[in-house]
């Protein structure tokens, strides 16, 4: 590999078609051509919001390992999507100032696609793998001695001439994140030195992050027109910065150019955001399952197809925050939603529902 900044191998068959370039991103790098969202990141953990827990227990393995001048551990780096596993993974990086590669587990689809990213790895590299439960089994087990003996065997020939060859690498650092811990094998997660849990923000502390955000942007906010983003965000930095970003287009056209509390409830107005953070497609389920099947429950490939949404979308993207602020139920028969739902939508509820409570 050539120089710092972003480095570049020839690996075939994984991202890209054969002879295609992989980018790699050297997180000692100050690119300037950062894109937007990169740049409204946290590049140390002094500026990481929230997730004390996480952040102080990193700070010490990592100037640990600095000392010693060791790659960090093994990192499993678990949570819903958008609370910053991504970026905890660029710090880390930072911190340590090494490179980081990243990349996805679908897109390791075989032992060879590990095996070139791995030998490319320069010593103490970071090596991210996002959405690392899908890993196949195959690809996983060959992660398990490059993961606890840094070795990568590699079997040569076929039939009863194969013979295998092991591969020294160098020291690395691996990350997983996954939104999905619970599907990773005990084989695998065992051999992750750390692992921790990021949770859902405050809105207290998407604030913060959205006047952060704000700076970068260079866009004048009050602190009610952040609170007013930030109460509306889901708990989740990645809303935040994406709501942020139209509601700075909105002001930009339709008003001055500043945000405070009237222009931001009137631009997520215009996006069809309500005061409790849900969306057109969070409130079409719930006024489905309330209007047209009496409150539930109804079972989920029948509230997929009223809904023109496939099963998945509703499982993995409606329904978590649905039932984290208590406005629909999982029960044996099916979802059911919850008096506060009735009371959110403005509707009565009916009489059959009532046994339902």
């Amino acid at each position: 590999m050539s120089g710092i900044g972003e480095n570049r191998i020839r690996t075939p068959g994984i991202d890209e078609p054969a002879g295609e370039e992989v980018r790699i991103h050297d997180a000692r790098a100050d690119a300037p051509d950062e894109d937007l969202d990169r740049s409204l990141r946290p590049r140390t953990l002094a500026d990481f919001v929230n997730q004390v827990q996480v952040t102080e227990q990193l700070a010490i393995f990592i100037e640990a390992a600095r000392g010693r001048g060791e790659a960090l551990d093994h990192v499993l780096l678990a949570g819903p999507p958008g609370l910053g596993k991504t970026s905890l993974a660029h710090i880390v990086a930072e911190e340590m100032g090494v490179p980081m590669v990243q990349t996805a587990g679908p897109a390791l689809e075989r032992k060879a696609d590990v095996a070139s990213f791995l030998t490319a790895l320069e010593p103490g590299s970071v090596f991210f793998v996002d959405e690392i439960h899908r890993l196949g089994r195959a690809v996983e087990e060959t992660l398990y001695p490059a993961m606890e003996d840094g070795e990568l065997p590699v079997v040569l020939g076929q039939g009863a001439g194969a013979r295998t060859v092991t591969l020294p690498l160098p020291p690395f650092t691996l990350i997983g994140a996954t939104t999905r811990a619970g599907l990773l094998t005990t084989p695998l997660r065992d051999r992750f030195g750390l692992s921790h849990r990021v949770e859902h923000y405050s809105p207290e502390h998407l604030g913060e992050i959205i006047v952060r955000s704000a700076g970068i942007l260079e866009v004048e906010i009050d602190a009610a027109g952040a609170e007013t983003i930030a109460s509306r965000s889901r708990g989740t930095p990645r809303v935040a910065n994406r709501l942020l970003k139209r509601v700075r287009d909105f002001a930009q056209v339709k008003e001055r150019g500043a945000i405070d509390a009237e222009v931001a409830a009137a631009a997520l107005e215009m996006l069809e955001v309500d005061a409790a953070g849900l969306d057109r497609s969070d409130r079409a389920l719930l006024d489905v399952v309330a209007t047209k099947f009496g409150g539930g429950p109804v079972g989920l490939s029948t509230l997929a197809v009223a809904i023109g949404e496939e099963a998945d979308t509703i499982e993995d993207v409606l329904e978590p925050y649905l039932l984290q602020q208590g406005l629909l139920k999982r029960t044996p028969r099916g979802r059911t939603i919850t008096p506060r739902a009735y009371d959110h939508l403005g509707l009565p509820i009916p009489d059959g529902a009532r046994s339902l409570f």
